[in-house]
């Protein structure tokens, strides 16, 4: 029998950690709704998936 085990942490950064966590996700979050986007577009036209990977992106997007 397997025993499962779960922990929890809780982080406390900095200010700088803070705004460099918050630029950080947003910057994924922009490219996960842009992959998406572009897989429901694709599956609209051709009726099949897209498949694509966040490095695909990273030529295309220059911040």
């Amino acid at each position: 029998m397997t025993l499962l085990k779960a922990y929890k942490y809780r982080i406390y950064p900095t200010k700088e950690q803070k705004e460099y966590l918050s630029k950080v996700f947003g910057c994924v979050r922009f490219i996960y709704n842009k992959m998406l986007n572009d897989k429901i577009e694709h599956y609209k036209q051709t009726g099949k998936i897209l498949k694509t990977t966040p490095a695909q992106y990273k030529k295309n997007i220059l911040f």
